[in-house]
């Protein structure tokens, strides 16, 4: 399946039109192009040294090598494969309000049914008001169990308690929703980190895959928050979501090269079927378009 529905155009096209081959007017072109697309200044240059590095390339020539290099900036990450052999194997979500993270765990528990897999949903959010009961009408569409207290409850209580069920009731696969903090908000990041613990705790063994989601039109700023969160509760992997088109998303590269964590989801539409897995080499051709 095609990582975007549509043609999209990316942050590097008519690069190649306008340069035949590797010379510095090229280079500056491409490392100012990855800068604005919030790859970063570590990943531009380390892109454009690479292909200062190489000798004679022309045409579709550098466009694959391109391709290569951006590829491996990625992959150097880890492997984008959600690890979740146990039963039951947990996904605890985290990221800041307005990522779109209750619909990418509706979107999670929707694939998993469909894989026949008993699917739990926790609503360990307890700040936001109404926060569970969207959980529950994921739950209803998706046929998935839900734990959940009333609102501004202990949210480790709500995720003991997941724990306890999903052992009960044989569940395949805990979805963990968190509050949507924020990243500089200290006594909230220090929840998420007892959340972990808890699941570790009473899970013990599982495999827990720590999905931090991201708005692919964030920016830097989505740097930030991955070193937030990665320091809280150590982050295996992001969730990119919103990614309408490849003029967005290049923070996953500062991600990548800076915390060693890497994308395993994008977001590319509305639709249940529009959370993919991510390919790092078919995103870098999408770029290249």
């Amino acid at each position: 399946m095609a990582l975007f529905k549509d043609k999209k155009k990316g942050f590097l096209s008519g690069l190649f039109s306008a340069f035949s081959g590797v010379d510095e007017d090229f280079l500056d072109e491409l490392e100012e192009r990855l800068i604005l697309a919030d790859a970063g200044v570590e990943t531009a240059e380390a892109a454009v040294e690479a292909l200062r590095r190489e000798k004679g390339l022309k045409g579709a020539a550098v466009q694959e090598r391109l391709t290569q290099i951006l590829t491996q900036e990625m992959e150097q990450a880890g492997s984008p494969a959600l690890q979740l052999d146990t039963k039951p194997a947990v996904i605890i979500m985290v990221g800041v309000n307005g990522v779109g993270k209750t619909t990418t765990i509706g979107k999670l528990a929707m694939l998993f049914g469909g894989q026949g897999k008993k699917v739990l949903l926790c609503a360990a959010d307890t700040f936001r008001a109404a926060a569970a009961e969207q959980l529950g009408i994921w739950a209803q569409r998706t046929g998935a169990d839900i734990v959940r207290h009333g609102e501004g409850g202990d949210p480790g209580a709500v995720v003991f308690d997941a724990c306890a069920a999903a052992k009960a009731r044989g569940a395949d696969i805990v979805i963990v929703d968190t509050a949507g903090r924020l990243h500089n908000k200290q006594n909230l990041m220090n929840e998420l980190t007892k959340l972990t613990k808890i699941v570790g705790r009473e899970l013990p063994g599982a495999d827990c895959e720590i999905l931090l989601v991201l708005d692919a039109t964030t920016g830097q700023n989505g740097l930030i928050q991955a070193q937030q969160f990665a320091a809280a509760s150590g982050v295996t992997g992001i969730v990119l979501t919103k990614l309408d088109g490849t003029a967005k998303g290049g923070v996953v590269f500062s991600i990548a090269r800076t915390l060693g964590v890497p994308v395993k989801l994008v977001g590319v539409g509305e639709g249940v079927e529009d959370l993919r897995p991510f390919d790092a080499r078919e995103f870098a051709e999408a770029m290249l378009a």
